[in-house]
């Protein structure tokens, strides 16, 4: 049966309504979900979720889904409350691997891990799903018919791969906004106005980010093509692909140490 179907006949759960379980919600919604299968259960909820006629508090039966969307430190509060039935569980909570829910809701629950970042919140993520044995193919389908409400969606071989995704593409937008902050900042000390150098960085990495994902050509041969020998972005690449202190030295650095961290964080 269609995921969609499934939920229009037992429902769908959201559990924790912050942004990303908003951003979700939102896509839902704008799909054609009935609010009224969907319940949410959040401990402080917002005007707007109040607004979407979602049911507030848990589901009178096992829904056909169960989103889980709180904080990796409330998950011992959360699981407990759970009744793993026949549902699917979607966990899109960092760090939690898919031992933990196992062993909270029994062997056999069907679960879904999942590796969102924040443009999900325009409809602009990319998403990485990989599920346990009980869940199947038939329980990736359905998380990515769900979770494509906010963007892309990849399938992992394996689930020790999370933690490089994390780093990759988790944590990368901090990454990129970091970059427009540093442009901003070398603008200003160029001379720029502040606002000015600022829109122009923002403006810059953005109309970069989707060229290289509508161009059909990848990011070297992008930077190739506006490169022109012994002009301003070949000396400017000079420094940044110095390889013992620019790009190739500082990203991997960086993604190491967040993968690293997110191993840690998993124990």
């Amino acid at each position: 049966m269609d995921v969609m179907d499934d939920i229009a006949r037992r429902g769908l759960l959201l559990l924790g309504c912050g942004k990303m379980g908003s951003a979700m919600l939102a896509g839902w919604l704008a799909r054609g979900v009935d609010p009224g299968m969907v319940s949410v259960i959040d401990p402080a909820p917002s005007d707007w979720l109040r607004g979407t006629r979602v049911r507030l508090g848990a589901p009178e039966a096992p829904p056909a889904v169960a989103v889980i969307a709180v904080k990796p430190q409330m998950m011992d509060d959360a699981l407990p409350a759970l009744d793993a039935g026949d549902t699917l569980f979607v966990s899109v909570a960092a760090g939690v691997p898919v031992a933990r829910f196992e062993a909270a809701l029994g062997a056999g629950a069907r679960v879904v891990r999942a590796m969102p970042n924040t443009p999900a919140a325009i409809g602009r993520g990319i998403t990485a799903i990989v599920a346990n044995a009980a869940a199947g193919a038939d329980g990736l389908d359905a998380a990515e018919a769900l979770l494509s409400a906010v963007g892309e969606v990849v399938r992992l071989e394996d689930e020790d791969q999370i933690d490089a995704v994390t780093a990759v593409s988790g944590s990368g937008p901090a990454y990129a906004f970091h970059l427009i902050e540093a442009m901003t900042d070398a603008g200003v000390a160029e001379g720029l106005p502040e606002p000015l150098s600022r829109r122009l960085a923002t403006a810059t990495v953005a109309g970069a980010g989707a060229l290289a994902m509508e161009a059909g050509e990848d990011a070297a041969a992008l930077r190739r093509n506006v490169t022109s020998p012994g002009g301003t972005t070949q000396a400017a690449l000079e420094v940044l692909m110095d390889p013992a202190r620019g790009f190739p030295h500082l990203v991997p650095e960086a993604v190491a140490a967040a993968a690293r961290r997110s191993r840690e964080l998993r124990g």
